[in-house]
């Protein structure tokens, strides 16, 4: 900015007189294409403006974003300069960049950002704030007001297709949007907008019931849906505007409606957030019971959600509302399963207590306590162990075969294989043959692997799966040696061979990890002449693999 524009900005009518009979000339923009009236605008002062247009300031220049001096004005709700500018000849229905006039601006000006302002400087400003909101919105309504009898088209949509009764819905200025709805003469386009939100969707958004009460007395449907088919009252639960709410529900906007994205409704969208004073609202209004286990696209109820986010109001609410604790989504989880997954233990134990099943499966036949074991969440697998333990009728494995030690050593989760060792039902190797020494193995949890050792007995380390391949064959794979030494400090059969006829010892050459192949040949009685189905030894593989990543090298 130049020094005449910070003049006329702060209102310092004298020093721009002064900088004025230095010759400046008055239209020079700023970086931003802002003239000295944009500024003059902006502040808010009269007498810098009459001064500048009597100097010759063109009020048709516009900065690099398509605004006049009068789009300055109107944002800022500078009435008087409005008046002038207006007076003077100013397009009052000009667009900027973007399509907005200044009836758009007029009708976003912030009037509780400038209340936050004030008080913002401190306490004893409070006093001062509360008195100057209302001032403001006064000043906001009487600058539509005056725009719109000065020829302002309360019709014009900007680029993205609102009108300013969209943006004074959306800022909740209650005066201006009864000026606008009285200007308005088919508000047909404006309450079903192609492809944006109603003024209805984005009061209730943003939290302005008394806007929205406005709004309701012209429109009659209360169940508007957007471009993806969400309700004013879907959004409201989901922002956890609870006065919102209950205007909308007075007027009978209907709590079950589904949304076009994933089918979610209202309920679904205040337990999401974990708005439970908007969640309350609406079970009290539900006529049947069965609302509280409303379902989305996959079939997950308001509870699963609220229990997966750990919402532990919500959870209480719906389950006081009798809500299924063993409803399953389309994967087969309940509110239990995704409890465990997300480990909020509050949750889970409010389900316990209305006695969830903790083994119940999902479609892959996992468990609660496969999701715990998963997870590391010990603590949990200890206490649903013990209620699965009590039952008549338990199987801990899943579709594949896959038990609670496979999760737990795989995921390396130690505390949690400490806590199923304890157990005598886990002492032993059952399920998929790839053992759980396979699978913590495979991803180098050498603890995993020595606790399993331990606890079952060393005859499992040369245990194979369907392939043939035992747990050394899978440290080889991955070039795992902490997990390789582990094994050989075992009775282990270094010459073991999988259904192709392959050593350890191949498997690790063949991938070139020469780590793994380097302690098989110095630390064991390997038999390197060995041969696999195809003839091949080790030797072999290992010149196999070299060409292939000469190969490699020569095509790059």
């Amino acid at each position: 900015m130049f020094p005449l524009h910070l003049a006329v900005l702060y209102g310092h009518s004298e020093c721009c007189r002064q900088l004025l009979s230095y010759d400046f000339e008055i239209n020079t923009p700023d970086i931003f294409g802002r003239t000295c009236l944009h500024a003059a605008a902006a502040g808010g002062n009269v007498e810098c403006i009459e001064v500048l247009q009597q100097t010759g300031a063109d009020q048709s220049k516009k900065d690099k974003c398509g605004r006049t001096p009068l789009h300055y004005a109107s944002v800022n709700c500078h009435f008087h300069c409005i008046e002038v500018l207006v007076n003077s000849g100013a397009n009052v229905n000009e667009a900027d960049i973007w399509g907005r006039t200044s009836l758009h601006y007029a009708s976003a000006s912030n009037i509780d950002r400038k209340r936050r302002m004030i008080v913002g400087r401190g306490h004893e400003n409070t006093e001062e704030a509360d008195l100057s909101s209302p001032v403001k919105e006064k000043e906001a309504a009487k600058c539509l007001q005056y725009l719109l009898e000065n020829k302002a088209d309360p019709s014009i949509c900007d680029k993205a297709g609102y009108s300013a009764i969209h943006y004074a819905a959306a800022y909740g200025h209650r005066e201006g949007l009864e000026y606008l709805l009285k200007r308005t003469e088919d508000l047909t386009d404006v309450a079903n907008p192609p492809t944006t939100k109603s003024p209805l969707h984005l009061a209730a958004y943003n939290g302005h019931h008394q806007a929205l009460e406005i709004l309701l007395n012209n429109y009659a449907d209360v169940d508007i849906k957007d471009e993806k088919g969400r309700t004013p009252l879907d959004l409201a639960s989901f922002k956890g505007h609870t006065e919102c709410v209950e205007v909308l529900i007075s007027q009978g906007a209907s709590i079950t409606v589904h949304d076009s994205v994933t089918q979610r409704t209202p309920f679904h969208a205040a337990v999401i957030n974990g708005h439970t004073s908007c969640l309350r609202l609406l079970l009290e209004i539900a006529e049947q019971t069965e609302v509280v286990n409303v379902v989305d696209e996959k079939k997950q109820t308001p509870l699963m959600l609220a229990v997966e986010y750990g919402h532990i109001d919500a959870v209480s609410l719906l389950l006081e509302k009798e809500a299924s604790v063993d409803a399953m989504d389309i994967y087969g989880c309940t509110a239990l399963h995704r409890g465990v997954m997300t480990g909020h233990e509050e949750c889970i134990q409010m389900l316990l207590d209305q006695e969830a099943s903790v083994l119940c499966t999902d479609l892959k036949g996992r468990t609660p306590l496969h999701y715990a074991a998963s997870q590391g969440h010990s603590t949990l697998l200890s206490e649903l162990l013990q209620i699965a333990l009590s039952e008549e009728d338990y199987s801990f494995q899943d579709n594949y075969g896959y038990t609670l030690l496979h999760w737990s050593s795989y995921n390396g989760n130690e505390n949690c294989l400490e806590v199923l060792l304890e157990q005598k039902p886990f002492r032993n190797i059952s399920g998929n043959l790839f053992s759980p020494l396979h699978c913590a193995v495979i991803n180098n949890h050498e603890n995993c692997a020595a606790m399993l050792l331990g606890s079952i007995g060393g005859s499992i380390v040369n245990c194979k799966d369907k392939k043939g391949r035992t747990p050394l064959h899978a440290a080889a794979f991955r070039n795992h040696t902490e997990c390789i030494q582990l094994l050989l400090s075992y009775d282990v059969n270094v010459n073991a061979v999988d259904v192709t006829g392959k050593t350890p010892l191949m498997t690790a050459v063949e991938k070139g990890h020469l780590s793994a192949a380097e302690i098989l040949i110095k630390r064991t009685s390997v038999d390197l002449t060995a041969k696999d189905i195809f003839s091949n030894t080790a030797l072999h593989l290992a010149c196999m693999a070299v060409s292939k990543k000469y190969r490699f090298l020569r095509c790059n």
